[in-house]
């Protein structure tokens, strides 16, 4: 692990980020595991809160520099740190394994996604458009323009701990916004590294100004220093709904913008012309992949009663076969969970499910042909009534809940009935229904798709949910706003002074 921090550049933490300060024996604040099996990665001193201030005031430093440099040029940095992640993808990857638990081909994905992101955010760069906009007035020209915010705080989870922060980073570098970054606890190695990869970058372009990127490691309090600060105009958070509600409360507390993506709960619907080889192929990767650890992670299926009893029979047969194990280990397709709490947490649900009438098949911890150390389990597919209390929480593990619908209304009606709403799906051969979901009537979830699974998202695509969700929007479309300011301008070339709606005021 250090061999392959070394390759990325991670040297002298202290010099990278506030608050990553190797500490050689016991009494330190933050110690990291592999889910893998359970081996010390490292041990951190978490940073301070004036260590947080200085890095903030870092960034709100740089940001009059940065935020005059030409979009082109921020883009041109842009473009030097993707062909960076390009050269070092394997090696971010295998730390991505280790601390995260990710199998090598989903470790691999998730760099590809903070390159392929450097690419879509480098085009941006020439096309960060306002809009010229037609006067009522007479020799008036009416504009809007976009201008760089500030120091933009980014907070991520575990489950994606590049990938989200590369949707934020890389677009807000683009718009001219220094970033003030608090990574997941229990991944930071992984930021350490990409931090030390962009800083490689920077160091080597000329009259870049320093602190555009900035680390900062701890919990939750510094995560709630970040969000406090009123020299950050934009808090984007990425984790569980209590954490949002808090980082939400806090930052809105100064007026300031929020960016939240938070619970999912995600469903199907596989209507009664479904392609159910394509359904199989789809649920299994939806529901067990990442170990039912992704944001986007199918958790309630709703089957048409029809094809209810074949359906439930082939997924638990595939079940059956998967690989599980160490996800350094060639075939291996379901990694660990990512400690004992998440362990505790789907082992609590699955008691649950049962108390309230659900069939669980499969579940439970794997011990055999694993690492020890490290919390494996099996897939779990519940059959329960869409009525059970359960039904409304998200548990972020590889719990799979089966329900049976007759008409499609009423599939809508479940599907709609939680208080989460990121993705959804609808597989289905009717071109009436495929439609019926996808329109205002239809799901109410940020993510609508049809004919494959709630999780597998691209970049192009703004992603994010309504509801408990959070309503943000990162990534690709036009997300680039949220990390801007508009100006709306009005420029007067007549001798004339006509004001607006046909008002005179004569003096």
């Amino acid at each position: 692990m250090i061999e392959v921090l070394r390759r990325l550049g991670v040297g002298e933490l202290r010099a990278i980020a506030a608050g990553a300060e190797w500490q050689a024996g016991g009494g330190a604040s933050l110690a990291v595991r592999s889910p893998i099996d359970g081996a010390a990665l490292g041990e951190f001193r978490a940073a301070s809160a004036a260590q947080v201030e200085a890095v903030i005031w870092g960034a709100e430093c740089a940001f009059p520099a940065w935020r005059d440099t030409p979009a082109p040029v921020r883009g041109e940095l842009v473009r030097r740190i993707g062909n960076a992640f390009r050269e070092h993808q394997a090696d971010l990857a295998e730390v991505v394994t280790l601390e995260v638990g990710k199998i090598a081909a989903e470790a691999r994905g998730e760099v590809q996604e903070v390159i392929d992101i450097c690419d879509f955010a480098v085009g941006l760069s020439r096309q960060l458009y306002g809009k010229t906009i037609a006067s009522e007035r007479p020799a008036h020209r009416l504009a809007e323009y976009w201008h760089p915010l500030g120091p933009i705080g980014v907070i991520t989870a575990f489950n994606f701990p590049v990938a989200v922060w590369a949707w934020n980073a890389m677009i807000g570098l683009v718009c001219g916004d220094p970033i003030v970054w608090k990574p997941s606890e229990k991944a930071p190695l992984c930021a350490l590294a990409c931090q030390a990869l962009v800083q490689s970058v920077i160091n080597e372009m000329p009259r870049t100004p320093a602190g555009i990127s900035n680390l900062v490691i701890g919990r939750a309090d510094v995560g709630q220093a970040l969000a406090a600060s009123p020299l950050v105009p934009l808090v984007s958070a990425t984790g569980s709904v209590p954490m949002g509600r808090a980082v939400a409360q806090t930052v809105g507390g100064r007026l300031g913008r929020t960016l939240l993506e938070l619970g999912g709960n995600n469903g199907m619907v596989v209507a009664p012309s479904a392609d159910l080889e394509l359904a199989v192929r789809s649920i299994v990767f939806a529901a067990a992949g990442t170990c039912g650890q992704r944001c986007t992670t199918l958790r309630r299926l709703i089957v048409h009663e029809s094809i209810a009893d074949e359906l439930h029979n082939r997924i638990i047969s595939v079940y059956g076969r998967l690989v599980i194990g160490d996800p350094r280990r060639e075939g291996v397709l379901v990694g660990p969970l990512i400690d004992e709490r998440a362990y505790n947490a789907m082992e609590s649900a699955l008691v649950a499910a049962r108390e309230q009438g659900g069939s669980v098949h499969g579940g439970g911890r794997v011990t055999d042909g694993v690492p020890k150390g490290g919390y494996y389990v099996r897939p779990a597919l519940v059959e329960i009534s869409p009525e059970a209390p359960i039904i409304q929480q998200e548990t972020f593990a590889p719990i799979l809940y089966l329900m049976r619908y007759q008409e499609l209304d009423d599939a809508v009606r479940i599907h709609n009935g939680v208080p989460q709403g990121l993705s959804s799906a609808i597989l289905t051969r009717d071109v009436r229904e495929a439609e019926r979901f996808c329109s205002a009537a239809g799901s109410d979830c940020g993510i609508v798709n049809v004919n494959v699974g709630t999780s597998g998202a691209e970049i192009g695509g703004a992603f994010g949910g309504e509801k408990e969700t959070g309503g943000g929007r990162e990534s690709g479309s036009d997300s680039w706003k949220a990390y801007m300011r508009r100006v709306t301008s009005t420029v007067n070339y007549s001798d004339a002074l006509p004001l607006a709606q046909g008002i005179k005021f004569d003096v």
